[in-house]
C-alpha cells in the first residue's frame, strides 16, 4: 500500500481502553456466563467421549475473579470477550501446547510479551518492549522466572532477541517465511491487559507500508492490546510466521494488529 502524508500513524500499545459504567460491565459478565452455560449444555447434550469438566470451571472462576477485580478501572467491552475466546482456545491440545514457550517479559515499567524459540532460552520479542532497559525479566509459566540480557537488537524492525540460562525449555518452531494465503486464519498467545497466557485468533489482511517503515509488515484482524507487543503469530501448521508489535488506525480496515514478518529475523542473522 502506498504511503500517503494523511494516513493515521500507528500506533504501538496506546488508548487501548475505553470507560464503561460498572452496572453495564456486570450485565456484559452476566450475560457472557449466561452464554457460556447455553453452550456447555449443547456440548453436553451431544454424543461424546467424557471429559471432566472441573479444568474449565477453574478457568472459569480465575478469569472471572480477574475481571471482576478490575471493575474500578477502565476496561474495554471487546477486552472481556477474549477472556471468553482464551478459555475455549485453551482447551484445544494442540493451542494450549504453545503456551509454555511463551513469556512474560518485565523491563522497567515496561510489560509484554515473548516467546522462546530454543531450548537453550534464547527468545524473540520486541525492540520497544526492552528499549533502554538493563534489569530484563523473562517468566516462564511452566519453568519460571529467569535473568534475561539482550544479545541482539534491531530498531529498525522492532525486533530483540533476549538469553536466558536454561536447557531444554518449551519452544516454539519459526516458519521459513510469513507466506499465507488471503484472509489465512491464525492464532496468537500474549500477556495483554493485566492478564497473562491469554490465546486468542485472527485473520491476516495482507501487507501494508507504514510511513517510518522501509519493510511492509502484516496488518492482522485481530483483537490486539496492551501487553500483546511480542506475540508471536502461529499459523495452523503451528509455525511462528511474525511478531505482533502494534495496532494501526487504518481508514479503510478500522483498528487493526500489526506484525514483523518473521524473515526480517532471518535477514539479521
Amino acid at each position: 500500500m502506498a504511503n500517503s502524508d494523511d494516513r493515521k500513524q500507528d500506533i504501538i500499545d496506546k488508548d487501548l481502553y475505553e470507560e464503561i459504567p460498572e452496572e453495564e460491565l456486570l450485565e456484559i459478565l452476566q450475560e457472557e456466563k449466561r452464554k457460556s452455560r447455553e453452550k456447555e449444555r449443547e456440548e453436553r447434550d451431544r454424543p461424546k467421549r467424557p471429559f471432566p469438566k472441573w479444568p474449565f470451571w477453574l478457568i472459569a472462576a480465575a478469569m472471572m475473579f480477574n475481571v471482576i477485580a478490575l471493575l474500578p478501572n477502565t476496561f474495554s467491552i471487546p477486552a472481556i470477550n477474549f477472556l471468553i475466546t482464551s478459555s475455549k482456545l485453551s482447551a484445544n491440545e494442540e493451542i494450549s501446547s504453545y503456551k509454555p514457550a511463551v513469556v512474560v517479559i518485565e523491563a522497567g515499567n515496561s510489560r509484554g510479551t515473548g516467546f522462546s524459540i530454543t531450548a537453550d532460552g534464547k527468545i524473540l520479542t520486541n525492540h520497544h518492549v526492552i528499549e533502554d532497559e538493563r534489569r530484563i525479566l523473562a517468566a516462564y509459566p511452566d519453568d519460571g522466572l529467569f535473568k534475561a540480557e539482550v544479545i541482539a537488537s534491531y530498531p529498525d524492525i522492532d525486533l530483540a532477541v533476549l538469553q536466558v540460562e536454561g536447557e531444554g525449555l518449551p519452544h516454539l518452531e519459526l516458519a521459513e517465511s510469513s507466506r499465507f494465503t488471503e484472509e489465512e486464519h491464525f492464532y496468537f498467545i500474549g500477556n495483554p491487559l493485566r492478564f497473562q497466557g491469554i490465546a486468542n485468533e485472527g485473520e491476516i489482511i495482507g501487507y501494508t507500508q507504514l510511513r517510518d517503515w522501509e519493510e511492509r509488515v502484516l496488518m492482522l484482524k485481530a483483537p490486539v492490546y496492551r501487553g500483546n507487543s511480542g506475540s508471536p503469530v502461529i499459523n495452523e501448521a503451528g509455525k511462528v510466521i511474525g511478531v505482533v508489535f502494534a495496532t494501526l488506525d487504518h481508514e479503510e480496515h478500522g483498528k487493526v494488529g500489526l506484525a514483523v514478518p518473521i524473515e526480517y529475523y532471518y535477514e539479521k542473522q
